[in-house]
Order: C-alpha cells, then sequence, then structure tokens
C-alpha cells in the first residue's frame, strides 16, 4: 500500500489540477468528464516521470513515503493534470475551427 499512495496522490491531484485548468481556462474546457480523464492522465504520467526524476537525483530508494515525496506527488500530479487538460483543450479548439 505505502507504494501506491504516492500514485494515489498524484492521481487525485490530477483531477484537481484537471478542473481547476478547465475552470481558470473556459475556452480549453473539456467539461467536467474530459477535464477528469485529462486530469488524471496528466496527473499520473508527469507525476511518475516527476518522481522518478527526482528520486534518481537524489538517491532516494523508490517506494520510501516521506514529506517530500507527498509533495513531489501532489506538484507533479497536480501539474500534469492541469498542463495535458490545458494541451487538449486548446487542440481540440483548433480542430474544431479548422
Amino acid at each position: 500500500m505505502e507504494q501506491l499512495l504516492p500514485l494515489i496522490i498524484q492521481l487525485v491531484a490530477g483531477l484537481i489540477g484537471g478542473h481547476a485548468a478547465g475552470a481558470a481556462a473556459k475556452t480549453s474546457s473539456l467539461g467536467p468528464l474530459g477535464n477528469s480523464v485529462a486530469g488524471l492522465v496528466g496527473g499520473g504520467v508527469l507525476g511518475q516521470i516527476l518522481q522518478a526524476v527526482l528520486a534518481s537525483s537524489a538517491g532516494a530508494g523508490a517506494g520510501g513515503l516521506d514529506l517530500a515525496s507527498i509533495v513531489t506527488s501532489l506538484a507533479g500530479g497536480g501539474a500534469g493534470g492541469a498542463i495535458l487538460t490545458l494541451v487538449v483543450g486548446l487542440l481540440k479548439r483548433m480542430m474544431v475551427r479548422t
């Protein structure tokens, strides 16, 4: 369970980040379901990448759960969810326009 907790935190943070990005940029919003899916995927992917990069650069072992791991999971997940939601929303808007 201790190894799954960072992933769960990343997914929840990505979900929140996706909804926040959709609310902030109304023209790039994908709707509630689209923001949720893009936020979950973005939070999971970028959160895992950020955690792997920071863990390897710090020399920390994978699976450890400390304050730095939690903060990294929250930041990576939230940012990933927001970024992917905005990118997908912009691509969707560009495709509809043409």
